[in-house]
C-alpha cells in the first residue's frame, strides 16, 4: 500500500479542558481496533466518501511500526494534513478514533480539540441523524 505524500504527520500529547461545540467541526469519523485494523465508518449523509480512512490506517501502520522500531511508548495523537481535509487520530483505551475534520472551520487544531477527542465516543454518531454507518 503506497504512502500518501501529500499527507504531513504530526505526533503530541493531548492536554486542557474539552468543549462540546468541536462537535460540529466532526464531517467523518472511523473506528480502529488497536492493531489498526478498522473496524467501522461514519460519514456526513451529504458526503459518504470514505477515501481519508486509507491515509489513516497507513498513518496508523506508521506510526506503530516507528514506535517499535525506535522502542518508543506514549503515542496519543497524530493530525494528518491533506490537501482537501485534515484528520486527527487518537489513541483511546481500547481503539484508536479518527476523525474527519472541516477544515474550513478550523484554522488549527488546539490542545483543548485534542483533550476532546481523546474523551469522543464515536458510537454517539450511530444516533445523530445527520451521519451514516458506512
Amino acid at each position: 500500500m503506497p504512502v500518501n505524500r501529500s499527507s504531513d504527520l504530526e505526533v503530541g500529547l493531548p492536554m486542557q479542558e474539552p468543549s462540546p461545540s468541536y462537535s460540529n467541526l466532526i464531517i467523518g469519523a472511523a473506528v480502529f481496533d488497536l492493531n489498526g485494523l478498522p473496524k467501522e465508518y461514519f460519514a456526513l449523509n451529504e458526503n459518504r466518501d470514505a477515501g481519508w480512512v486509507q491515509t489513516i490506517f497507513q498513518a496508523i501502520g506508521l506510526q506503530s511500526l516507528v514506535m517499535s522500531s525506535l522502542k518508543l511508548e506514549g503515542f496519543h495523537h497524530a493530525i494528518v494534513h491533506e490537501t482537501s481535509h485534515r484528520s486527527i487520530v487518537i489513541r483511546q483505551r481500547n481503539r484508536y478514533t479518527a476523525l474527519l475534520l472541516d477544515q474550513t472551520r478550523l484554522d488549527a487544531i488546539s490542545e483543548a480539540f485534542i483533550a476532546w477527542a481523546n474523551e469522543f465516543d464515536p458510537s454517539c454518531l450511530k444516533a445523530n441523524q445527520n451521519f451514516t454507518a458506512i
